[in-house]
């Protein structure tokens, strides 16, 4: 395997530069898509070549339940390094499985709570809350509780104009359309997995919340109206009562939000032109993704040959 088996686990670097471009110089909808397609590739190869090294690392421990042959000389000269690297990646491998089990137990238990909450609140894609607090989020669907929806308070209804309460509505239905929550919680599993991927994780948080704005803002066809409803709103809910999965309810950077609805409405283009920066940063983080995915499947495949051959018949 090499040097290789450790490209994966550092080459999520290569995708800063578009985490940070893509936010201001990208629709948000193609944003959120790249920035969670390379997010997913480069968390899933780095885990697999973890995994790798794991094994080479179990390998050498007393006792364990691995064939013998497994801890040949032959098979660890497959990985530089191999003492260090194996076994330090046995716990690296068990944080990332538990951060990663952490996140998913918890976005099923909030939606569960939440869902069973509104069980008795009439609506069947609105609740409206008789509730003194601000507040307003998207409820995604879970398998036992059908379709999503929107949450919303009278405090903050009772502080928005009719034109105003639209745009939120608008808004909060475009995370549940577009299914934000999923690019959200394979964003926040793709930075558990790999620390360097928190970046990514950030921007497709912001860029999400980018997204709902401009949908909102076509559905209404006013962007100011928006902008309103979104400084309004942030400025009347503090915070959100309780901790939603992947922070669907998070208002996010207020300020750049709204003067991005100032602006005029951004190109919708499929994929940057590679003359720009923003396209060079994307090409950039897409070869990063593609020399991960190749790296991570190029020592797979060397290990599982090495592997075969140290096992006795």
């Amino acid at each position: 395997m090499g040097l290789f088996v450790f490209l994966p686990l550092v080459l999520p670097l290569s995708a800063w530069p578009v985490a940070r471009l893509a936010e201001t110089r990208l629709h948000p909808r193609t944003a959120t898509r790249l920035l969670t397609a390379v997010a997913v590739v480069m968390a899933g190869c780095s885990t697999l070549c973890l995994a790798l090294l794991m094994v080479v690392g179990t390998a050498q421990l007393p006792g364990n339940p691995l064939p013998d042959g497994w801890s040949d000389p032959e098979v660890r000269a497959a990985v530089p390094h191999d003492e260090v690297a194996g076994r330090a990646a046995i716990p690296a491998l068990s944080v990332v499985a538990a951060a990663c089990a952490r996140t998913l137990w918890r976005h099923h238990r909030v939606t569960h709570r939440a869902h069973r909450a509104l069980a008795g609140v009439p609506g069947s894609t609105v609740a409206v809350l008789p509730d003194g607090t601000p507040y307003a989020y998207a409820l995604p669907a879970s398998r036992s509780r059908g379709r999503g929806r929107i949450v919303v308070s009278t405090a903050l209804l009772a502080g928005l104009a009719p034109a105003e309460r639209r745009a939120l509505f608008a808004h909060e239905r475009a995370h549940l359309t577009a299914r934000h929550h999923r690019h959200l919680l394979a964003a926040h599993l793709a930075a558990r997995a790999n620390p360097f991927l928190r970046p990514l994780r950030t921007a497709v948080v912001y860029t999400a919340e980018r997204w709902a704005d401009e949908e909102a803002a076509r559905a209404v066809g006013d962007r100011r109206t928006v902008a309103r409803a979104i400084g309004k709103a942030a400025l009347l809910s503090p915070r959100i009562p309780v901790p939603t999965v992947a922070a669907l309810a998070a208002t996010g950077p207020v300020p750049r939000r709204v003067a991005a609805l100032l602006a005029p409405a951004p190109a919708a283009r499929t994929w940057p032109s590679a003359f720009t920066s923003v396209g060079l940063a994307a090409w950039g983080a897409a070869a990063g993704a593609l020399v991960s995915a190749m790296s991570s499947a190029s020592s797979a495949v060397t290990l599982f040959l090495v592997l075969h051959a140290a096992t006795p018949l």
